[in-house]
C-alpha cells in the first residue's frame, strides 16, 4: 500500500507539470557566506537561514548614524520585497544594526544570521554600513531591483567576521577631461559603496577643464570650466553642487579628497587669468589630450596668491583630511622650481587644516610631514624612481597604490576594447587583481601602505556607461585588495565569486566588460 501510494503522489506530479508546461521548482537555497566581494577575514558558516517576510522589522538603536544605516538597508529592501520593513528601536528578532565595543575598529563588523534573525554588530556606524553591503550581496541579486520580486529573501546561516587590511581604499574619477553631473557623480558613489570603497577621489582641475567654483577667482569656473576634451560645453560644480556632492557621499561613508592638480595640468587656469602666466599672456583653451606642456609661473608672487585662496576655499568645502595637489607630469617646470613650488604649497595646505596627497612626484620634492604620495608608476618604471618611493616611505611617507599597468580603470582590456587608452598597456581583470598591495615596491616598509586607489581619466569616457563599462569588473578586484587580507587572494577562486556578481550588475541597470576571463556563464547571467 505504501508503494501504491508514492507511485500515486508521483503521478500526480507527473500530471501537474504536464498541465502547467514546468518541472516542479527547485527549493531555493542562499547565497554561500563566502560568496562576497571583498572576501570577509572570517566565515563560519551553520545553522538554518533566516528569511525575510512580510512582518520583518529592521531594528536600530537611539543614535542617528544607526537609524541612518536602518533607513538606508529599508529604502534597498522595500521597492523589491514589497514589504514594510519598519525601522523601530523596539522588538526581537528581525534584521538588528547594534553598536557595541569590540575588535572591529573604525570600519569592521560582524554578522550573525540564524532562524531567529540577522543582527551586524559594529563599534562605529561605518561598520554597521560596511556590514550591510555584506547583506545585500547574501540576498538574492533580484533585492537591487526597483520593482516587486517574488523572492525568496533567504540569508544564509552562520557569522562573518570582518576588518579591512587599509584605511584607503579609494576610487578616482576625472571630472575635468569630460565633466560629470553631480547624479552622475552620485550613481558611481552608490557603485563604489557595494564594494566598501571609502575615499572619493575628484580630479577638480586639468587643462582641458576648471570644474569647481572659486568665489575669489570667478573665471576659474566661468572660462576655464566651459569646455572639455573634444571641444564639449563642459560645466563646473557651484559650491552648493560640490557640498552635495559631499553629503551624498558621506551619507554613504565614503570621504571626498578634491585634487587641484599644479603647477603642471593647469592650461583652464591659465586660460582663464593671464597674470598666472610668466609672459603675462593667457593661452586658448585646450581640448586635446596631451600632457606636460603647461605651468603655473613659479616664481610670480600672484601664483601663490592663487594658490592660497583656491586651496581656502576649497577646504572650507570639504570636512575630510586630505587635499590632493597632483604633481605630476610638471614636464614644463625645472626640477629647481618643481622643488621650491611645492615647499611653498604645501604648508599652505597644512595652514587650511588638512594633510598633503600628491602623486608620487612630490617625493622628487621634500614630502611635509604626514603627506601621502599616490604611487601610478609601471612595472616598469625605473629602478631610479622607485627607489626615490622607497626612500620616502621609509622616511615616514605614506603610500596610496595605484599602479597604471594594473588599476588605472581607463586603460583597454584588450585592443578591441572600443574605449580608454593603452599607454599603461592593456589591463584585463586579473591582471588588475592578481598582485599584492603590500609586496609591489620591495624595501617598502608595510606600514607605509596605506591603501590603493583606482583612478578612472576620461579623455575617452563621456557618460555613466563609458564610466561603468571600464570600471566594472575590474573595480571589486581593487576594492578587494584593499579590504581583504592577502591570504585570501586567489585568482581561481575569484573569479567565481567575480561571476557571480554579473546577475546583481544586471539587476542594477550596470553595464560591463564581459570578460572571457571570468566563467560567466555558470553564475553569470
Amino acid at each position: 500500500m505504501r508503494t501504491l501510494r508514492l507511485l500515486g503522489s508521483l503521478l500526480l506530479v507527473a500530471m501537474a507539470a504536464s498541465v502547467t508546461g514546468a518541472a516542479p521548482a527547485p527549493a531555493a537555497s542562499p547565497t554561500p557566506l563566502d560568496r562576497v566581494i571583498p572576501a570577509p577575514a572570517s566565515v563560519a558558516p551553520g545553522g538554518s537561514p533566516y528569511r525575510i517576510t512580510r512582518g520583518t522589522h529592521i531594528r536600530v538603536d537611539g543614535s542617528r548614524e544607526t537609524r541612518g544605516d536602518g533607513e538606508y538597508l529599508a529604502t534597498i529592501l522595500r521597492s523589491s520585497t514589497g514589504y514594510r520593513l519598519p525601522v523601530t528601536d523596539h522588538g526581537a528578532g528581525g534584521i538588528r544594526l547594534r553598536l557595541a565595543k569590540g575588535p572591529f575598529g573604525a570600519e569592521g563588523y560582524r554578522l550573525d544570521s540564524g532562524r531567529g534573525g540577522v543582527t551586524i554588530t559594529a563599534a562605529r556606524p561605518a561598520g554597521l554600513f560596511h556590514g550591510v553591503q555584506t547583506l545585500r550581496q547574501l540576498l538574492p541579486a533580484a533585492v537591487e531591483k526597483d520593482t516587486v520580486q517574488p523572492g525568496p529573501w533567504l540569508v544564509a546561516g552562520g557569522t562573518i567576521t570582518d576588518t579591512p587590511r587599509y584605511g584607503w581604499r579609494g576610487a578616482m574619477l576625472d571630472v575635468s577631461r569630460h565633466f560629470f553631473t553631480v547624479e552622475q557623480v552620485k550613481r558611481y558613489i552608490d557603485q563604489l559603496t557595494l564594494y566598501k570603497i571609502n575615499k572619493l577621489h575628484l580630479h577638480l582641475s586639468d587643462d582641458q577643464g576648471w570644474r569647481i567654483a572659486i568665489d575669489s577667482w570667478p573665471r576659474l569656473a566661468s572660462h576655464g570650466g566651459s569646455t572639455e576634451v573634444g571641444g564639449g560645453p563642459g560645466g563646473f560644480y557651484t559650491k552648493a553642487d560640490y557640498k552635495e556632492i559631499v553629503r551624498y557621499a558621506a551619507s554613504r561613508y565614503l570621504e571626498v579628497v578634491p585634487e587641484i592638480d599644479m603647477p603642471g595640468h593647469t592650461n583652464a587656469a591659465l586660460a582663464s587669468y593671464a597674470d598666472l602666466n610668466c609672459d603675462g599672456i593667457a593661452p586658448p583653451l585646450y581640448t586635446g589630450t596631451e600632457v606636460g606642456f603647461s605651468s603655473l609661473c613659479v616664481g610670480k608672487d600672484i601664483t601663490y596668491d592663487f594658490v592660497d585662496d583656491v586651496i581656502r576655499e576649497l577646504a572650507a568645502l570639504t570636512p575630510g583630511e586630505y587635499l590632493h595637489i597632483g604633481g605630476d607630469e610638471a614636464h614644463s617646470t625645472s626640477h629647481e622650481d618643481y622643488v621650491k613650488f611645492m615647499d611653498r604649497v604645501q604648508p599652505i595646505v597644512a595652514k587650511y587644516g588638512k594633510t598633503v596627497v600628491g602623486w608620487h612626484q612630490l617625493t622628487g620634492a621634500s614630502p611635509a610631514k604626514g603627506a601621502l604620495a599616490q604611487y601610478w608608476g609601471l612595472d616598469g618604471t625605473s629602478a631610479e624612481e622607485k627607489a626615490r618611493v622607497v626612500k620616502a616611505a621609509q622616511s615616514g611617507t605614506g603610500l596610496i597604490l595605484s599602479p597604471a599597468d594594473r588599476v588605472y580603470l581607463d586603460m583597454k582590456y584588450t585592443e578591441e576594447t572600443p574605449l580608454g587608452l593603452s599607454w599603461a598597456g592593456y589591463v584585463e581583470v586579473r591582471r588588475s587583481y592578481d598582485w599584492d598591495p603590500g609586496a609591489y615596491l620591495p624595501g617598502v616598509p608595510g606600514g607605509a601602505v596605506r591603501g590603493v586607489e583606482a583612478p578612472m581619466w576620461s579623455e575617452t569616457l563621456e557618460n555613466s556607461g563609458h564610466i561603468e563599462f571600464m570600471a566594472f569588473p575590474r573595480l571589486p578586484g581593487v576594492a578587494e585588495l584593499g579590504w581583504s587580507a592577502a591570504a585570501t587572494h586567489d585568482w581561481s577562486r575569484y573569479k567565481v565569486r567575480l561571476a557571480a556578481q554579473a546577475e546583481r550588475w544586471d539587476a542594477l541597470g550596470i553595464g560591463y566588460y564581459r570578460s572571457p576571463q571570468v566563467p560567466w556563464g555558470s553564475t553569470g547571467r
